[in-house]
């Protein structure tokens, strides 16, 4: 049986009071929690007698009392243990910088907090504050400037937001996501996120260690940067080429580059690109790679406060996007974890773009054959290593080059019993190596290692 605590992210409450909009309404003025109704102080279940009930109410606190109304932030789950049923109530830190109980408006009354295990009235010069900050996305470009382009929806961000647990409200999915301009118009932030597009995500393969000659030219964007952002990161991973030495226990294996330093500086080149200006650009050559942003170092940010990991986002609309999703978080700790590995030297920084340019590994390349003759084929092999037998290798290889092929087409092309490779597919998610994003029909395979 599970032991239940108060905490600062956990409240327990014996039965359902009105006083519930008040804790939820603290929560999302905070970093978000857990309520549970139904389990007493001491942690002890008591259940909760009227279920249905009790969620309408939850239900009309979410949709009508709450001001702005926090509809995706907010899921209500029924549980069962020890023989009673319970109701868990997660809360996501909240959109907006400021939300009230309509009832008060923004008074200190109507605007709490958690603090400990307790909720407290803001006070009023930090109501002030964070009432502007409201505000403050309206002037972010990417939400002012209309888009471009004309058949505008969001199914992809939609599928991968529900797979996250969150429940789209469709009134109130575009307000929350800052998609229209302040003429109700669909914004640049919108087109970005669009199922479709007219923005690239371009990677680009050169002979050598210049520019002179290119091998390669892939172009991964035409559509939602989420979905963008997967394909890019799989192809990443297709081309981190791994040297195994089994010569000694345990064996040792040496990739390419740092795969999790990579992940950081292109989430960052997606997040705070200025995308007014062109889009990012990933180019891969003999020695090295490049992942290039442009706009330089956002307003106000120094080069000094930058590697130190102090985070001013140029995009805090999308960066909301990319949190709400765990692709990103809010504490800096990507910069500092790609100098940890590789130095600050990896960083050219100017006025107008960010270069990360990460060296491969020498000992790698000088112990494949790796270069302007080497197929896919060879890298992911090479990327996969010898944790996977030739069989889940072939197909986490089909996973890579296409996230959306059926597992029917997979079975056709490899020749594998549907109920044989239904069982890999089973045990490759299992044990990290893939997950699916969505549903069978409309999603994707997303390879996490």
């Amino acid at each position: 049986m599970s032991t239940y605590f108060e905490s600062e992210e956990i409240e327990l409450k014996s039965k359902y009071t009105d006083n519930l909009v008040k804790e939820i309404v603290a929560f999302l003025n905070a970093r978000g929690g857990t309520i549970f109704i139904g389990i007493q102080d001491n942690g002890r279940i008591v259940g909760v007698d009227k279920i249905d009930e009790t969620l309408r109410k939850i239900g009309d606190i979410v949709s009508n009392q709450i001001e702005p109304v926090p509809s995706d932030l907010i899921q209500a789950l029924v549980k069962f243990e020890g023989g009673k049923s319970f109701i868990e109530i997660n809360i996501k830190k909240g959109f907006h910088p400021l939300y009230c109980i309509k009832k008060y408006g923004f008074s200190q009354a109507g605007c709490p907090i958690r603090i400990g295990t307790s909720c407290h009235e803001l006070p009023l010069e930090q109501i002030n504050i964070r009432y502007q900050k409201r505000f403050e996305s309206s002037k972010d470009y990417m939400i002012s400037i209309p888009s471009g382009y004309g058949d505008i929806s969001f199914q992809s961000m939609k599928l991968v937001l529900t797979n996250h647990g969150y429940h789209i409200n469709q009134n109130s999915f575009e307000s929350n996501y800052h998609l229209r301009n302040d003429k109700n118009q669909y914004n640049m932030l919108a087109e970005l996120l669009s199922d479709k597009n007219n923005i690239p995500l371009i990677f680009v393969k050169f002979k050598g260690k210049d520019k002179s000659s290119i091998s390669e030219r892939t172009d991964y964007g035409r559509n939602s940067l989420i979905s963008a952002y997967y394909n890019m990161k799989n192809r990443l991973l297709s081309e981190n080429i791994c040297m195994t030495n089994t010569s000694i226990r345990p064996r040792k294996d040496t990739y390419l580059f740092d795969m999790d330093s990579v992940n950081e500086a292109l989430i960052n080149a997606l997040i705070h690109n200025d995308w007014n200006i062109t889009e990012p650009l990933i180019c891969f050559f003999e020695d090295r790679l490049e992942i290039i942003s442009y706009g330089g170092l956002p307003f106000k940010q120094t080069k000094e406060q930058f590697l130190k990991g102090i985070s001013i986002p140029r995009n805090n609309a999308l960066m909301r996007v990319f949190q709400d999703l765990n692709i990103a978080e809010h504490t800096g700790h990507g910069i500092p974890k790609i100098i940890e590995y590789y130095g600050e030297s990896v960083f050219d920084i100017t006025d107008n773009y960010i270069n990360v340019i990460i060296p491969f590994n020498k000992e790698v390349i000088s112990n494949h054959r790796f270069g302007i003759n080497d197929n896919l084929s060879g890298s992911l092999n090479g990327s996969l290593n010898g944790s996977l037998n030739e069989k889940e290798q072939r197909i986490v290889e089909f996973l890579i080059l296409n996230p959306k092929i059926t597992l029917n087409e997979i079975s056709d092309s490899l020749n594998i019993p549907m109920r044989s490779l239904s069982r890999i597919i089973k045990e490759l998610q299992g044990n990290g190596y893939i997950e699916r994003v969505g549903s069978k029909k409309t999603g994707f395979w997303n390879v996490k290692k």
